[in-house]
């Protein structure tokens, strides 16, 4: 079952291009050295100045196990901080964790349930 956090955040808009850039080298500083993937997504309606990390692992126990060694590597921990320093409004992010549901196995098994 994978875990899919969503994280929004506003941008300083007098840091714009560095927040961008900044935010750019995580994601790929993130998906090159670690087991999930990250995406950014840019907004199209609603407030102009919010974006979006979408990050997928494996499992809660995979995103434990990321989350942890991201934290222990200074590369990462000097992007991240520079990041949330100077580039996003304090206070502006929001996180937001989702599983994904399992479907029915077949048929067979929902029809033996109503029975």
């Amino acid at each position: 079952m994978s875990v899919i956090v969503i994280q929004t955040f506003e941008i300083k808009q007098e840091n714009f291009p560095d927040a961008v850039k900044n935010i750019r080298m995580i994601q790929s500083f993130r998906n090159e050295q670690y087991d999930h993937r990250i995406e950014l997504l840019s907004p199209i309606s609603g407030e102009d100045h919010t974006y979006a990390l979408i990050s997928t692992y494996e499992g809660l126990a995979e995103m434990e196990l990321q989350n942890k060694k991201m934290f222990e590597d200074e590369e990462y921990k000097k992007l991240i901080g520079e990041f949330f320093l100077e580039n996003i409004v304090q206070g502006s992010m929001y996180t937001q964790i989702y599983r994904t549901m399992t479907g029915l196995k077949n048929n067979s098994d929902s029809e033996k349930s109503k029975k």
